[in-house]
């Protein structure tokens, strides 16, 4: 049997919602409102979004750089309430965890068809995970799909999931995997044909130009969305888009960075909005498989080198948090020491060189993102102040996600990440960089395995034992160094005025649910 508290935690906010949001009120606004009342949602009309990146349908099911479709096409089992790690319910409405961890019972809606009119039940919940667990998707959180070990099936809106060990990040597994309907996922990593359950449904892709999505008349949740349609556009160049948010022909920009948004920060015709969970990190890669990168001493000196304020201030225009460990300030894991654990010093840098026997000076190619120079310049010049070379290499976002994937990154490198926004364990056993079972900087610690295994073992993420692990987790990242984290990135997602009500869920994939055009 469950103890109360720990049903009370699978149940989070009832058995019956709703809402998506996380609150009845966001599904119970007055649906007789006149189009366009003061304060009350408006139905009708297109969004028009304008993104940097083109959707890649190869990478549908994992978290890629484009603006994420993940919930306008999909749904998934649970949400995160906005602000915190809380389960709120979505196509699942309530789940018990068992008292050992190792298995968790879900009840499901029984009111969801998919778009091309079959109904949701207890098997596509299977395929789901059976999906993320299909090596062929490189899916971030396979390792946690693959701590499923078995299905039990009560009846179509009631499944039991296996598990091989207790899971903390069980809800990050929920919140990551969209509903795919199985008999169309081929075509969708194609690009020809997407089915889900949610909100609006897949019409028109032309690659490299727009993608188009028509409101879902038979969703779910009542009277929703409001919207109509979305039409996303890829504008590749971030002065033309933002030149299209400006003039009106966009909504909603999408890909910008800090440097770009600054000059946006005055314009009364536009809404920057700002999400806590932060969108990513960049950080400064290392292969310890390269002498003399094996030895902790030179990655620490590396990691003091770094001037990381300067590179929020410069680089991301401010919109950013100087922080040596990956963790925003949302994260239950965040402290202001560990984010400070290697402040800038030349001087501490040039000394740990010379202890490793390094004082003469090094030479090291390093790669970057052909897209994002600023960071790599910047951090090629800090380590030369201390007497370590670089020779750059520029790669595309196709080859820069392939080699690190394939763990084929020459020295150094710069780059993002993400997940460090979830439960603390799943950076440490989903993100390629991080991966104590196979990550991209080569390295094999037996001590990171146990201190990883231990904070992605936990039967309750909330508790005292919990957060002693992931604060564990955190002092090992930062002793190793191995990744070398920078600045956690500031999520704003510039906005004209007249639309309302969007949010995003922890992977930053954009909810419209609720989402409206004001008159």
């Amino acid at each position: 049997m469950l103890s109360r508290r720990r049903l009370v935690q699978g149940i989070g906010t009832g058995a019956a919602l709703l809402g998506l949001a996380g609150c009845r009120s966001a599904v119970d606004r007055d649906k007789t409102a006149p189009a366009g009342a003061a304060g009350r949602p408006r139905r009708g009309g297109t969004l028009r979004v304008a993104t940097l990146a083109d959707l890649t349908p190869a990478l549908l099911f994992t978290q890629g750089p484009m603006f994420s479709i993940h919930r306008l096409v999909f749904n998934t089992l649970t949400h995160y309430a906005p602000g915190g790690l809380d389960p709120q319910p979505e196509l699942a409405t309530g789940w018990q965890i068992a008292p050992d961890g190792k298995a968790i019972t879900l009840t499901l809606r029984e009111d969801v068809v998919f778009h091309n009119g079959r109904p949701f039940t207890a098997e596509d919940v299977v395929f789901a995970v059976q999906n993320l667990q299909n090596p062929q998707r490189s899916a971030q959180l396979r390792a946690t799909a693959l701590a499923v070990t078995g299905f039990d099936i009560a009846s179509p809106h009631r499944i039991t999931l296996r598990l091989a060990h207790p899971v903390a990040n069980i809800f990050d597994l929920f919140e990551f995997m969209v509903i795919s309907a199985k008999e169309s996922v081929e075509d969708a990593v194609l690009g020809r044909n997407v089915v889900g359950t949610g909100p609006f449904v897949w019409k028109t892709w032309t690659p490299g130009t727009s993608l188009v999505l028509d409101r879902n008349p038979r969703y779910w949740v009542p009277e929703r969305p409001y919207l109509d349609a979305v039409e996303i556009r890829v504008v590749p160049q971030p002065d033309a888009l933002i030149a299209s948010l400006r003039s009106g022909q966009s909504h909603l920009a999408a890909g910008l960075g800090g440097r770009d948004i600054v000059p946006l920060r005055d314009d009364k015709a536009l809404d920057l909005r700002e999400y806590d969970q932060g969108s990513g990190n960049i950080y400064l890669g290392v292969n310890t498989s390269v002498a003399p990168l094996d030895d902790q001493r030179v990655r620490q000196a590396l990691s003091f080198a770094v001037d990381r304020d300067r590179i929020v201030k410069q680089a991301l225009g401010g919109y950013g948090l100087a922080s040596a460990a990956p963790w925003p300030k949302s994260s239950p894991v965040y402290t202001d020491a560990d984010a400070n654990r290697y402040p800038h010093d030349p001087a501490r840098a040039k000394a740990l060189l010379a202890e490793a026997g390094h004082g003469g000076g090094l030479d090291l190619p390093m790669a970057f993102l052909s897209t994002a120079p600023a960071v790599a310049q910047m951090v090629q010049f800090d380590l030369a102040r201390v007497g370590v070379q670089t020779t750059l290499e520029p790669l595309d976002p196709a080859k820069f996600q392939a080699r690190l994937i394939a763990q084929t990154m020459p020295a150094l490198w710069t780059g993002t990440h993400g997940f460090a926004s979830n439960q603390p364990a799943t950076l440490a056993v989903s993100a390629y960089p991080f991966n104590e079972a196979r990550n991209t900087s080569k390295f094999v610690d037996p001590a990171y395995t146990e201190i990883v295994q231990r904070a992605w073992n936990q039967t309750d993420a909330r508790s005292a034992a919990a957060r002693v692990a992931y604060a564990e987790l955190s002092r090992a990242l930062l002793d190793r160094q191995f990744i070398i984290d920078l600045a956690v990135l500031t999520n704003v997602q510039p906005a004209t005025a007249k639309l309302r009500d969007v949010r995003q869920n922890r992977y930053n994939a954009t909810v419209l649910d609720d989402a409206y055009l004001a008159g």
